[in-house]
């Protein structure tokens, strides 16, 4: 099935973020305990699901490690990149060097992409809308030639 909606999350000063149950439950795996969370574009997280995670890893392994940019990307990557619990009350704490990278506040928002979510501060979640939702036309008709 694949991941959709917006939620809008708090931040706690532990750096946790609840994961909403019909979002984790559209990661299609059953008892689901831990996510991986990694650093995605435009300061956005990832977060996968340890099958999706494991997916997605096969098909970073089948890129030509010769080109210097796979190299560092793969480096930057999975140096950042961390397995992370839910606890009993369905969250997830962020790492600090994650939170940083993404400019995290108090505010979050976690959307469905496809196969993954994302988690956005929600002050760059929203610069990322008031730009991109106008052209959302122009963008899926280039998306999709």
């Amino acid at each position: 099935m694949a991941l959709t909606g917006t939620y809008a999350r708090s931040l706690d000063e532990k750096q946790r973020v609840a994961v909403p149950k019909r979002l984790s439950d559209e990661f299609g795996e059953l008892e689901l305990t831990s996510y991986y969370v990694a650093p995605g574009t435009d300061k956005s997280l990832l977060l996968y699901s340890p099958l999706g995670f494991e997916r997605l890893a096969r098909k970073i392994a089948k890129t030509s490690s010769n080109r210097v940019e796979v190299r560092n990307y793969k480096r930057l990557f999975y140096a950042r990149a961390e397995k992370v619990e839910l606890d009993a009350q369905g969250r997830i704490r962020i790492p600090e060097r994650l939170v940083e990278f993404a400019h995290l506040g108090r505010d979050v928002v976690l959307v469905g992409v496809h196969d993954h979510a994302e988690l956005w501060d929600a002050a760059a979640w929203k610069s990322f809308l008031d730009q991109s939702a106008a052209a959302f036309d122009e963008i899926a008709t280039q998306a999709f030639e």
